[in-house]
């Protein structure tokens, strides 16, 4: 099924391919074995994926003269977290893998975020392959390379820049997600659409993604590869890619990570919209036609934390430098920009996107 997937290639340094399609999983195995000289992988999962692919993942591993290890961890954002990834740095030692072999990287942004921060500090750095088995990790968190955990203070506040060998996205993995797992990735696919594509917010607009999933995906992972190719450590035009993240995040911390990730962007979108409007920094009236495709697609709009809550977890956030935060908004549907403002004006700028 490999030959029949949709192919983007990232020109990283190693570049590598994001293979989108339906059917890969069995085929990854004979894939690696012809892309790598390593015959020990290790797999990364969690407790929701494990019973779903990982059989098939390691036959196909096996067939291919693999051996096999795999690792399981509780899924679930609160456990991506330093115990986790100390509990997958010993398994790999105890496994006796060695920096020419692999980590396999198999489930969504969380198991994507733990493997592959545990391949970029093992040994100093060994080949991580992500299968994203999300929507969310499909369209955006499998492809750059960005890993990190969450500390007390703030989400993914710890990691490294570790660029994957492959990625395989497995468009049948998603038959499997409920609504709100699906939704859930929606909203990156939506924040991309914002950012670069007004045809691919459209689709979300009219509810068309049925039978076009792997468009989405690929036109999603195109985008996010260029902008990675120009900028792999998010010192200038990366940071856009943060749209509605700074809210975002500090929804997910308020809420202690019991509001998924997706979600808590799309507000963040929502309201990120709504101050730039307010502020005159949008081209167009926007903010309105971005909170109905959100709310169309089952995802919210606002949030229940007060602006006083969300600008003190915003104040944590890694993009701030110094006394200035930067923020990704939006201009029209399909341009943004990066705006500094001082930390002082977090408070203000959230509350003005909270007035629905």
């Amino acid at each position: 099924m490999l030959n029949s997937a949709r192919i983007i290639s990232v020109n990283t340094a190693p570049p590598y391919n994001v293979y989108v399609g339906s059917g890969l999983l069995s085929g990854v195995g004979s894939r690696l074995a012809q892309m790598l000289t390593c015959r020990h992988a290790a797999v990364i999962t969690d407790s929701n994926v494990a019973p779903l692919y990982l059989g098939k993942v390691v036959d196909g591993l096996k067939d291919a003269g693999f051996a096999v290890s795999s690792h399981i961890f509780p899924a679930g954002e609160a456990n991506k977290n330093f115990e986790t990834l100390s509990g997958i740095l010993e398994f790999l030692a105890q496994q006796h893998l060695t920096r020419s072999d692999c980590i396999i990287a198999l489930g969504g942004g969380v198991v994507g975020d733990m493997a592959g921060f545990a391949a970029g500090c093992y040994q100093r750095g060994v080949r991580c392959i992500q299968i994203p088995t999300t929507l969310l990790s499909a369209v955006d968190s499998s492809v750059g390379g960005k890993t990190a955990i969450n500390l007390k203070a703030g989400k993914n506040l710890a990691g490294v820049f570790l660029q994957p060998t492959a990625v395989f996205c497995d468009t049948d993995c998603l038959q499997t997600l409920d609504a709100a797992t699906f939704a859930d990735g929606a909203a990156e696919a939506i924040k991309t659409g914002i950012l670069c594509d007004e045809g691919l917010f459209s689709l979300f607009e009219r509810g068309d993604l049925t039978g076009r999933i792997s468009e989405i995906i690929a036109r999603c992972v195109a985008y996010k590869a260029g902008v990675v190719e120009r900028d792999e450590k998010e010192m200038g035009e990366r940071k856009l890619l943060n749209l509605g993240h700074t809210v975002g995040h500090a929804i997910e911390a308020c809420s202690s990570y019991t509001i998924p990730h997706g979600h808590a962007v799309a507000a963040g979108l929502a309201i990120v919209a709504r101050s730039a409007e307010t502020l005159g920094w949008t081209a167009e009236p926007i903010a309105g036609r971005i909170a109905d495709c959100l709310a169309q697609n089952a995802l919210p709009v606002t949030t229940d934390f007060s602006a006083q809550a969300l600008a003190a977890a915003a104040a944590g956030d890694k993009k701030r430098s110094g006394s200035e935060i930067t923020i990704a908004v939006p201009r029209k549907i399909g341009a943004c920009e990066l705006k500094k403002i001082p930390v002082s004006d977090i408070l203000p700028f959230i509350q003005a996107g909270l007035e629905v």
